[in-house]
């Protein structure tokens, strides 16, 4: 939606001579800065984190960049071969392997020892993103860019209409890794920037692709039916809606889409912030014209402001801007940024998502749409409903999503500058590019907190907000995260309104003297190691160590969850198997927080000690007579729900002969 009516209506009460004097200027002298804020730990838990933060002022290279980590452990960092010198981009997993999207392709990386990847097959297929998603044998790729081609050339396409471009999901056979076979495509109005593949629990005959497009519509000369007007002038328009495809498994040559829907339905446009202080600083030392709103820094420059000098000269007589044009305009703007910026709700909200994450185990999905966060009823995986819906002012693009393993909690991504800008300086807000932490009751999403990586960086380094995933610590919600050029981090948001870093690693900037895009595009756990997909740099494998706030006992309990394969923006539920490891996990836990008398915790440790040297026949018996003596400790401790839950853990690793 063009803003040149709005302006040129604004501009016409302050051009003129007599009206200049009503349109004083509000100077926007310099703005406050904002330092990071702090978060306390969550009950019970103790954090000490290093001081002063070693990632403050690392050195800047490729592969010689100086290097920062805290409770991690770096095994291997891979550089990309050749010909993926792109961009690298999203992770999928299956089996021993891991799929890293290129915007060159994919590459296939055996991870089966972490400490020696070994690429398996590099497929060169150039897209933008190329984000990659498995489901058994087949793996799903997006293409967004204009050049991208079926075939896969990397000639591009010059053509505005052409039967070579392919913009949407590319479907591969790759039963036989050596040899992905291209299976099946499906054409999209607006392109694949992300998708998401969702497994439904109740068809096992098909896979589902959500499809979220953000790029121009194609014109419907090269696809027939896609219209790019807004819906009042054509309810068939291919904006504010998304693609939903459906895919046999045993024929995906006949994947396609089955539903189209809209989601946004009666959402306007959300508040948002403005300018960073930095920001307005660079722009003010251009000489860009910068003005405040409602408390909130906007900076206009381009076309919008050329227009604006253009119809300023024009309305005096004239023929070329002058210095006092640029004065007038000066004087005059913040009435007219006014009408510009002052009508938050009254237009429409986001026209497509960027990212959804879905949630089988729990029928749900958390949309990260542009303007708001949305909760979706994915029950009827054809027809995703809307439940509810968040804005905040402090956020700028709604990036992605992550559920807590229970799904009583979501959390959201704010990708402010789109992912290619410096937004993690030390006078950047502490709220903006950050995560915002919800609890969902009753289908209603309750805002609790922020987070932010913690570490301010340089003017130098890309860094918002970006990918992650839950780790498996049972009983406590952990997650990993990229955050570009601000490494990764990962915190614990057990307790959603004090959320809290507890291991991190970074890199000094990728250039010395200009700003040039890398870092952590996404990093996941996978079956014991986090795997990170560097966006210049290649791909890293970490694993965690033991830590004040994460024992070696929670770590093997993490790690005896076992998964098939893993997607992005496909959240699997996790289980822990019977073990030991679980059980000593809570009485650790249990530690730490206080809930249980030192001696109990003595006691029962012993007690666990006992039972494992015993014999598979006595090891029951023993275990069910240590769950029996903890029950009588729930009523009594302050953590009864930990209490049970490791009674529970117990009695189910008797049943299981310990």
């Amino acid at each position: 939606m063009s803003l040149r009516p709005s302006w040129i209506r604004a501009l016409a009460l302050c051009v003129s001579v007599p009206v200049l004097a009503s349109c004083a200027s509000t100077s926007t002298g310099n703005p406050p800065v904002l330092a990071p804020s702090t978060s306390a730990a969550p009950t019970g838990l103790t954090v000490t984190p290093p001081s002063p933060d070693p990632r403050v002022g690392l050195r800047a290279g490729v592969h010689d960049a100086g290097e920062a980590i805290w409770n991690l452990r770096l095994l291997s960092n891979t550089p990309k071969p050749d010909p993926f010198d792109a961009t690298n981009s999203d992770l999928a997993f299956v089996g021993d392997y891991a799929i890293q999207g290129n915007y060159n392709g994919f590459q296939v990386w055996d991870i089966s020892d972490p400490r020696a990847p070994r690429l398996r097959k590099g497929y060169f297929c150039p897209a933008s993103q190329s984000d990659v998603s498995v489901y058994r044998n087949l793996l799903f790729v997006s293409g967004e860019a204009p050049s991208a081609r079926l075939d896969c050339g990397g000639q591009g396409v010059d053509e505005t209409v052409s039967e070579d471009r392919l913009r949407g999901i590319r479907i591969f056979d790759i039963s036989d890794l050596d040899n992905p076979v291209n299976v099946g495509n499906v054409q999209t109005c607006r392109g694949s920037h992300t998708h998401t593949v969702l497994e439904h629990p109740g068809d096992t005959e098909n896979v589902y692709v959500y499809i979220s497009g953000s790029s121009r519509v194609r014109p419907a000369e090269e696809l027939p039916g896609c219209v790019g007007v807004m819906p009042d002038e054509d309810p068939n328009t291919a904006l504010f809606r998304i693609e939903v495809i459906r895919v046999p498994v045993n024929n995906p040559a006949a994947a396609a889409i089955v539903s189209s829907p809209r989601i946004f339905e009666d959402l306007v446009s959300p508040p948002r912030h403005g300018e960073a202080p930095a920001d307005v600083a660079a722009a003010e030392a251009r000489g860009d014209f910068v003005v405040q709103v409602e408390g909130q820094y906007r900076i206009l420059r381009g076309r919008v402001i050329e227009s604006m000098l253009d119809s300023i000269a024009a309305a005096r007589g004239g023929s070329t801007v002058t210095a006092a044009d640029s004065a007038a305009l000066r004087q005059a703007l913040p009435r007219i940024a006014a009408q510009l910026f002052g009508g938050e709700g009254e237009g429409r909200g986001p026209s497509q998502c960027h990212d959804i994450t879905v949630y089988p185990w729990a029928g749900l999905a958390g949309g990260a749409c542009g303007g708001y966060g949305l909760l979706l009823d994915i029950s009827d995986p054809v027809n995703p409903r809307r439940v509810d819906e968040v804005a905040d002012r402090n956020f700028s693009y709604w990036h992605s999503a992550t559920f807590s393993n229970d799904a009583s909690k979501v959390l959201f991504t704010d990708e402010w500058g789109g992912g290619g800008g410096p937004k993690c300086r030390i006078d950047d807000p502490y709220e903006w590019g950050a995560n915002a932490l919800f609890t969902i009751n009753d289908g209603q999403m309750e805002f609790q907190s922020y987070y932010k990586m913690p570490a301010p960086q340089t003017s130098l380094e890309n860094c918002v907000a970006h990918n992650g995933s839950l780790i498996p610590i049972p009983g406590r919600d952990v997650m990993v995260q990229g955050w570009y050029q601000g490494g990764i981090s990962v915190f614990d948001w057990t307790d959603p309104a004090n959320p809290v870093e507890i291991a991190f690693h970074d890199r000094g900037p990728l250039n010395p003297d200009r700003q040039t895009s890398a870092g952590s595009w996404s990093v996941y756990w996978y079956n014991g190691v986090l795997v990170n997909s560097e966006i210049a740099r290649g791909l890293d494998i970490f694993e965690l160590t033991p830590s004040e706030v994460l024992t070696q006992n929670e770590i093997d309990a993490a790690n005896t969850v076992h998964l098939t394969h893993l997607n992005a923006q496909g959240q699997p539920h996790f289980v822990w198997p019977p073990s030991f490891a679980l059980a000593r996990a809570f009485v650790d836990q249990l530690e730490r927080n206080n809930g249980l008398a030192a001696d109990r915790i003595r006691a029962t440790r012993q007690a666990l000690d006992s039972a494992e040297g015993r014999s598979s026949s006595e090891r029951r018996g023993a275990l069910n007579n240590v769950a029996s003596s903890l029950e009588n400790d729930v009523a009594r401790s302050v953590d009864p729900t930990r209490v049970e839950s490791l009674v529970e853990a117990v009695r189910r690793l008797a049943a299981a002969g310990g």
